[in-house]
């Protein structure tokens, strides 16, 4: 008996091991961030690009934004600087700030056609844009390379917030969210945190962290029940508590800011059920709740142009009224 036991507490340690070192590999593979913004688009800027690679032969020279300014905003966390495009609009306009993806597996940035196209959009409709890098994406500060799912992230959306009011004379009131994807999370938790900011668009985000998390891994062909372990990781690799700070518990706070929700039916990446777990929480109105057909992961922006841009203007209307 004394040796039965010896071995299964040897296998159980063992199997400690091989859970803690496989959590060790996903998380680096899974959370780590894809430098600078290479690839197709690394060469779009607010003045000119194209909409590749998702739909390279749409037309995207009605949505140029010439007269643009490179800048540098401090993140609210020390030390860290974002760089930004900031695109003028008509005078007295309201702003909106765009917050890109998360650039794991492939880069993603302020030079994305899934930023850019949405900003002129707005900014054709006279509105102020700004295009931000999120720490460790694009051209901004590096701190590690790893993602936090918007829990550190959010400060960085934060001081974008406080440099339009201090920098451009932005009105709180008048300052609306643009995300997308994973920087949906950065955005909603930053609202969270500051409930002055009085809207916010919503392309493909997803609410529950640990769910998205065990739904990512499924999908990438690894065992959910790895989830916890990554999650682990991120708390004694780089100090990240992925609890500290959701969407979801953002969302479950909010009192009368508005949200609209667009999300394409055919996500592989992130389900669109995140769409209607985003809308059962919140309550959100037929009248801001998208479901469109036929597109995939942040696809309706190209798939749905003309439509895309009516439901954007409209929304962000209630910023002129603020």
């Amino acid at each position: 008996m004394k040796k039965i036991g010896i071995v299964v507490g040897i296998v159980a340690v063992l199997a400690v091991v091989a859970y803690m070192g496989m959590s060790v590999v996903l998380y680096n593979t899974l959370a780590t961030v894809e430098p600078k913004c290479a690839g197709e688009f690394a060469d779009n800027t607010p003045a000119q690009f194209t909409a590749a690679p998702f739909m390279p032969e749409l037309d995207t020279s009605p949505y140029f934004m010439p007269d643009y300014e490179t800048v540098e905003i401090p993140s609210r966390d020390a030390g860290i600087t974002l760089s930004a495009w900031y695109v003028a609009g008509d005078s007295g306009k309201p702003t909106v700030m765009v917050v890109h993806g998360l650039g794991v597996g492939a880069p993603d940035c302020k030079h994305q056609p899934r930023a850019l196209l949405p900003a002129g959009i707005l900014h054709r409709a006279g509105y102020n844009v700004l295009l931000i890098d999120l720490r460790n994406h694009g051209d901004s500060t590096s701190t590690g390379g790893k993602w936090a799912a918007g829990t550190e992230e959010y400060r960085d959306v934060l001081g974008a917030w406080d440099w339009l009011q201090s920098e451009k004379g932005a009105v709180p009131a008048q300052i609306g969210l643009l995300a997308y994807s994973g920087g949906t999370a950065s955005a909603l938790i930053a609202m969270g945190e500051e409930p002055r900011i009085p809207a916010i668009w919503l392309d493909s985000p997803f609410v529950n962290i640990f769910e998205t998390i065990s739904d990512t891994l499924e999908a990438d062909g690894y065992p959910r029940f790895l989830a916890p372990g990554g999650i682990l990781m991120a708390r004694l690799m780089s100090g990240y508590d992925l609890y500290a700070r959701t969407p979801e518990n953002a969302v479950r706070g909010f009192t009368d800011q508005a949200v609209f929700v667009v999300h394409c039916q055919e996500d592989a990446t992130l389900p669109v059920k995140y769409a209607q777990d985003m809308s059962d929480i919140l309550k959100l109105s037929a009248d801001h709740l998208w479901i469109a057909e036929g597109c995939g992961h942040v696809q309706s922006v190209f798939n749905y142009l003309p439509d895309y841009e009516q439901k954007l203007t409209s929304f962000f209307s209630i910023l002129s009224a603020s």
